[in-house]
């Protein structure tokens, strides 16, 4: 910093007063000043903000700090501290020692000048000794902000997410707890409220043990203004309002650091929503469709492709292409693309990774919109460059490209099976995706096992072009799909599928499974708030925000599509268990707990009424336990009082194998039941744990296929499908 800037902030500091729990923003003129900071900053060729550089940006966009100035003598230090009032805070200033606690550039509880001036020079000589190389600018003297809990606010770049703001536990804790939560920026006030309430020391922050609870509006308005601050300037990297003192009066930031990229990466490649719906509407549900390297020889993935589309029923025109062959399993083939006579809207590629560049040019020049690219060999093995160059010609001629590396995918209503795996045909409204080709193989035969009706089944592979957010934008407008899971091990553009998510979770569940949640550590960064920025703690938060289904486990993902479009939506956040075995009824309580559902707290007079179908030596209250010896007639009654009371929003049963009541038995009555109330306008999310031998395998498949997600040997599954429906209903603003 030159001599000019360090008078520029005596000035200000000379100037100031008090600092405000909340401070008002000038918009006016903020991004001005802030901008000649900036250029200065550039100018210099550093990469970092000193802390009085800080200050002049949080000054400008109302984020509350200290008073506080620049002091280049041990005199100049004195005066400037008796100026703001004892005690004070004594940091060194210096571009390249943004850690100054490490540096020994910290000095906290100065109460006079005498101590000002030995705390100068002790300072000076941390710093010297620290790093011999440092631009040394001087001693900031800060006003010593009041008690107050310490959290942090801050905002970090993520490759994948952009922009995200940060809150959580500040100070020490900050890296000993790691107690963080983050948001997409920018955030709404709304959303910097969810903040507040997303750590797990939440409680602290409301008030413990007698301690007055912070002003959580001052905290609110400091996450807003961070938003707002680099989303304004996206040349910001990293962030940190650490620590920031919290007190029922405000919100002070007691030390500001911010760090700078003036050359931030390409945007990637993102057409318009209606680019997506149109050529995805193309390649998923063509009308005609050519299969490059369809072959007549048993064993080639070519001639699979072609098996699978004829036997498979698919009724559009199927063209085979073949630098040599004239026919293929009985339909004419061509040497190109480019010699079929009539338009086709996608090409599916059976051909080794050598071949795949100059066929996709023919592609292009036949104005083919998508190309399925099944061949390995690509970024998988570490040929970048040869996936960098079929990007280049896709973007050239305009083709969305699924793959390389994939088993191709599934589009039931179309009988269409572009895949070399083995035909599909169970058609239904779940439509799922892989990045991985075993992960794929499972979901088929998952599928396929549980009877799950399916409308795609999709491989995204490598995805050097069409993605997550691709897959979401086309099944959002398409009418045979209500629900999306989608397995992935990341995002390539995780804006872009937070923007499709957000918006698609509103209309239809959207599930994902994230692998690699257990990665080793947060990257390499110079603020607390990056070094914070695990990658699974983001990917967990921003699925949260955007209304996305977090599955933890594959049989979650299988399950969730399956379930959560057999139950109707819950119209309130009320759970009853009714139970023929005490034991169910705590474990099915447990998984309640688990899985963020509300067991209702059972009214007087709903205690009375099931008391009246209940043994004496039952229990009412909730879990209801019938217990194992009654009849149906007593499971009949406690479901249909259940499903007939408004105040009970959603029903688990936990049903013991008795020879009272068999099984079969059991699952029957229950149908009936709902079938009965269903006729009357009533429904209600009903889930089902059955303990007993194996005749409530049976039973539960009946159950399951009526409209009851049912599961024999597992309290967990069923309440954790239930927990999952919920999730989207909240989500999507439904309850």
């Amino acid at each position: 910093m030159n001599s000019t800037v360090v008078q520029e902030r005596s000035e200000a500091a000379n100037s100031s007063t008090q600092a405000a729990p909340v401070v008002p923003l000038h918009a006016p003129d903020a991004k001005r000043r802030v901008a000649e900071v900036f250029d200065r900053v550039k100018a210099e060729g550093r990469a970092s903000l000193t802390a009085p550089e800080g200050k002049l940006v949080c000054d400008a966009y109302g984020i509350a700090v200290p008073q506080e100035g620049v002091a280049k003598s041990a005199d100049d230090a004195a005066k400037l501290a008796s100026f703001i009032g004892f005690p004070v805070v004594l940091k060194i200033v210096s571009p390249e020692i943004l850690h100054k606690t490490e540096a020994g550039g910290v000095l906290v509880g100065v109460k006079n000048e005498a101590e000002v001036r030995a705390g100068f020079d002790t300072i000076i000589s941390n710093a010297k000794n620290y790093d011999p190389n440092a631009t040394l600018i001087g001693v900031q003297v800060q006003q010593m902000v009041g008690a107050g809990q310490e959290v942090i606010i801050g905002a970090v770049t993520d490759p994948s997410f952009g922009k995200l703001i940060a809150f959580g536990l500040g100070g020490v804790l900050v890296e000993v707890l790691k107690d963080v939560t983050f948001r997409l920026a920018p955030v709404t006030r709304e959303e910097a409220a969810s903040m507040l309430d997303g750590i797990q020391a939440a409680e602290v922050l409301r008030g413990v043990r007698g301690a007055q609870p912070v002003n959580r509006e001052a905290l609110i308005t400091l996450i807003e203004r961070v938003s707002r601050l680099v989303d304004d300037f996206p040349q910001i990297s990293e962030m940190d309002l650490n620590p920031v003192f919290a007190s029922p009066n405000g919100a002070v930031a007691a030390d500001v650091r911010i760090v700078m990229d003036f050359e931030p990466a390409a945007p990637r490649y993102r057409p318009t929503q209606e680019q997506i719906v149109a050529q995805m509407n193309r390649i998923m549900k063509p009308d005609a469709v050519a299969v490059i390297g369809a072959s007549n020889e048993d064993g080639k993935i070519g001639n699979s492709v072609m098996k699978n589309l004829i036997n498979g029923g698919y009724q559009g025109a199927i063209y085979p292409i073949h630098p040599k062959a004239d026919e293929i399993m009985g339909r004419k083939a061509y040497r190109s693309v480019k010699d079929v006579p009539g338009v086709i809207d996608v090409a599916v590629f059976a051909i080794p990774a050598k071949f795949v560049a100059q066929a996709l040019v023919e592609v292009g020049e036949k104005k083919i919109p998508g190309a399925v690219l099944i061949p390995s060999g690509f970024a998988e093995t570490g040929n970048h460059e040869g996936q960098e160059e079929i990007v280049k010609i896709a973007r050239q001629y305009d083709i969305r490209m699924m793959g390389p590396n994939i088993y191709g995918f599934y589009y039931t209503p179309k009988n269409l099976c572009a895949t070399f795996c083995t035909p599909y045909d169970v058609k239904g409204k779940a439509a799922l995706s892989s990045q991985s080709g075993g992960i794929g193989m499972a979901i088929i035969g998952f599928s396929r096992s549980a009877k799950m009706g399916v409308s795609a089944i999709v491989g995204l592979g490598n995805k050097s072009d069409i993605d997550e957010d691709d897959l979401l934008t086309f099944f959002e407008q398409d009418d045979n799909t209500e629900i999306i899971a989608q397995h992935c091990e990341d995002l390539k553009d995780g804006r872009a599928f937070a923007e499709a998510a957000k918006r698609v979770s509103k209309k239809k569940p959207v599930v994902v499974l994230k692998a690699g949640r257990t990665s080793l550590g947060a990257r390499a960064a110079s603020s607390h708030t990056g070094a914070l920025a695990g990658n699974d703690k983001i990917y967990e938060d921003v699925f949260q925000q955007c209304g996305v289904i977090r599955a933890r486990s594959l049989r979650d993902l299988l399950e969730f599509a399956r379930g959560i479009p057999k139950l109707p939506t819950p119209k309130g956040e009320n759970t009853v268990i009714i139970t023929g075995a005490g034991g169910s009824g705590v474990l099915l309580s447990d998984a309640c707990v688990d899985n963020g559902l509300s067991l209702m707290t059972m009214p007087d007079d709903l205690d009375a009424a099931f008391r009246k179908f209940i043994p004496p030596f039952g229990a009412a209250g909730n879990p209801v336990d019938i217990t194992g010896g009654e009849p149906p007639s007593t499971y009949k009654n406690t479901i249909r009082l259940g499903l007939e009371d408004d105040r009970i929003h959603s029903i688990i049963l936990g049903y013991w194998h008795t020879i009272i009541t068999p099984p079969m038995v059991f699952a029957k009555l229950v149908i009936e039941v709902k079938e009965e109330m269903k006729a009357l306008g009533i429904e209600k999310p009903i889930v089902a744990s059955l303990a007993g031998d194996v005749q409530v395998e049976e039973a539960a498949e009946y159950l399951y296929e009526h409209g009851v997600p049912s599961y024999a040997y597992s309290t967990e599954l069923p309440v954790a499908v239930l927990g999952a429906k919920y999730k989207w209903a909240r989500g999507a603003g439904l309850i």
